[in-house]
């Protein structure tokens, strides 16, 4: 019983030794990753006909804006140009309003399509840990406070390949 609690205790650390722990950098992956473009140019264009609507909005807040002024140097009775009046300060509100609510859902927009991203991406480090027996794959990204890379594998290039991205892949501009 004593030669083999020795013989354990022996052999324990060489087991925690043959333990291997990864890291990867989340940043860098999703960054290549082709949903990731395509969920940014999907915002961007989300953006613009939240813009253009805007602007329309604008313009005609302007030009509403430009005739009360003509009609108050027109001697137009009081009646009308407070009626004029409240709906340019109703315009103004609705703009503010507008402007706001898009603000609100172009982040949850993008939320929502990170929410998918950030799922496959999870996906393929779970997957690469399991193939590769990690006991823990880490985020350099993340908020782990320090990462000795001597004692870990950066298994990032092998989380691009299981997401079906080159390696050595480079962010795409989104235009």
């Amino acid at each position: 019983m004593k030669k083999f609690l020795i013989l354990f205790l022996m052999l324990a650390p060489m087991s925690l030794l043959a333990q291997k722990f990864g890291y990867v950098n989340s940043a860098e992956i999703i960054q290549v990753m082709p949903e990731y473009t395509k969920a940014i140019k999907d915002v961007q264009a989300l953006e613009k006909m939240y813009t253009d609507e805007f602007n329309s909005m604008r313009t005609e807040l302007e030009k509403k804006g430009t005739e009360f002024e003509k009609m108050q140097q027109d001697s137009v009775p009081e009646n009308i140009l407070k009626r004029r009046y409240e709906e340019l300060m109703q315009m103004q509100q609705r703009l503010q309003e507008y402007g706001q609510e898009v603000q609100q859902n172009l982040q949850k927009a993008e939320q929502e399509k990170m929410v998918e991203i950030n799922k496959k991406l999870q996906d393929a480090i779970a997957a690469v840990g399991k193939e590769g027996s990690y006991i823990c794959v880490f985020d350099e990204a993340g908020s782990v406070p320090f990462i000795n890379k001597t004692l870990c594998d950066n298994v990032t290039a092998k989380v691009k390949t299981k997401l079906g991205i080159a390696a050595n892949a480079v962010p795409a501009v989104a235009k």
